[in-house]
């Protein structure tokens, strides 16, 4: 028999409603995917107030998105909604350094941590308070109010050089990191450090039935913001609903999972077409890998009221993970999924990025290869990248490096080359820690990838 004109109409609906939810809560699922691989794949347990982190330079087996393989990761996970205030304590930049932010659970930044945060390299103890908290904080804290319950942290332990003995110093740096209950403040109990760097940590964003599973676990847990509560009624009818088991029959299962499909393929179209600012150098084709809109909005809760760039934001995070308060600060990047020609790259052709002398960096320069479908690090890659630091790296008369992408070294480049994946495309993350004011002025131009003939 027919369908009726009417519940066609009911279907297309639940599946715009789905692609919305989708570019809607993509944040939010980048989070939990992250949370869920902590709990399962590094077999952390559940719960949260712990710290997963990789104990040596991590290979393609982190597969969160767009990860740093070029510094040692503390990624502390938080939840306040059952012990109330959670205390971070992050130590004096004293023989080790730190460089990250503390996020919530849709990774709007709360404040940045280390010499480029709010404790300026003193270090100190960061109180994350939940939901309507209102006791008085006592001093020696710096406390945070927090719209959500869960988050995370992401902490780079720098390192002085690629030799196991600086590794290992990034490591024990790290391992000073602290998280426990306010409530036992006076007697803290021993922080859970989880080791993740035999895993394969996959926290790839499932563009299926899971993403919508991974949204229900956010909606249930967390309170519903005044900036989303139109988002209610739309989850509602896609059978998401506070309070309410997520119970999605077959037909409504069929149409959720095609949606998923829908939505990934608009934000991939989106990212390659009209997601970037302008170029970073005028006329080359290096962008910052966050639009101006989403950094000011991600940086101040969406404090602007005629701005809400959800497009923008899900795009951002299908690529990767993590905000910033203030981007540029500790960090800065650039990325490129394309030639000096304008070409994609191609992962079975050769290119060649000439990094030119006295970057301006106070730590170290990386330039990364990632997967251009998944956003992650090639699987199976021998090594992900090349820095600064890299044991072994040639460099030219001048000063400069050139870096190699492809599927093969060429001859007697190996110590410069990253391999790719010939199967497939790929996009390049150049990173610059501890930046100078060289790059924000322009003053030092990073030259285009240019393909080897």
């Amino acid at each position: 028999m027919k369908e009726s004109p009417s519940k066609d109409v009911v279907q297309r609906t639940t599946e715009s409603r789905a692609v919305e939810a989708v570019i809607w809560g993509t944040p939010a699922v980048n989070f939990d995917c992250m949370y869920q691989a902590m709990v399962h794949d590094a077999k952390a347990g559940e719960g949260s107030n712990k710290i997963v982190y990789w104990s040596r330079l991590f290979n393609w087996k982190n597969q969160t998105l767009t990860p740093n393989p070029d510094s040692i990761y503390f990624m502390p996970f938080f939840n306040t909604k059952d012990v109330g205030p959670v205390v971070l304590e992050v130590p004096p930049a004293d023989g080790g350094s730190i460089t990250g932010s503390i996020d919530d659970c849709w990774q709007t930044a709360i404040a940045d941590v280390g010499p480029a945060g709010t404790d300026q390299g003193k270090g100190g103890k960061y109180l994350l308070l939940p939901p309507g908290y209102k006791d008085k904080v006592p001093s020696g804290y710096i406390p945070f109010e927090t719209v959500n319950y869960q988050g995370y942290a992401l902490l780079r332990s720098i390192l002085k050089s690629n030799s196991e003995a600086d590794v290992a110093a990034a490591v024990a740096y790290g391992k000073r990191v602290k998280i426990y209950p306010f409530s036992q403040a006076a007697h803290p109990p021993e922080t859970s450090f989880t080791d993740a760097i035999d895993v394969v940590y996959d926290a790839t964003i499932p563009w299926d039935m899971r993403f919508f599973e991974s949204l229900n676990r956010i909606v249930q847990a967390e309170p519903w913001l005044t900036r989303d509560k139109a988002m209610i009624d739309q989850l509602h009818s896609i059978g998401i609903e506070k309070g309410k088991p997520f119970n999605p029959d077959a037909k409504t299962q069929d149409i959720l999972k095609q949606a998923a499909v829908q939505a990934h393929a608009w934000l991939a179209d989106k990212y390659e077409t009209s997601y970037f600012p302008p170029p970073y150098y005028p006329g080359g084709h290096w962008f910052l890998p966050a639009s101006p809109e989403v950094v000011r909005g991600m940086s101040t809760f969406f404090a602007d009221p005629n701005s809400y760039p959800v497009d923008s934001r899900g795009t951002m995070y299908t690529v990767g993970f993590f905000s910033a308060k203030h981007f540029g600060a500790g960090q800065a990047y650039l990325l490129t999924f394309t030639d000096k020609d304008g070409d994609k790259l191609d992962g079975s052709t050769t290119y060649r990025l000439n990094v030119p002398a006295n970057a301006p960096v106070r730590q170290y320069w990386s330039a990364t290869v990632y997967d251009r479908d998944a956003h992650a690090l090639i699987r199976n890659a021998p090594w992900p990248s090349r820095s600064s630091q890299t044991p072994g790296l040639q460099k030219n008369p001048d000063g400069s490096v050139d870096i190699y992408f492809g599927p093969k070294a060429p001859q007697g480049k190996e110590s410069n080359w990253v391999p790719t994946n010939a199967g497939g495309g790929f996009e390049t993350l150049f990173r610059l820690y501890g930046p100078d004011k060289a790059f924000a002025e322009k003053t030092w131009k990073l030259p285009d990838i240019e393909k080897l003939r």
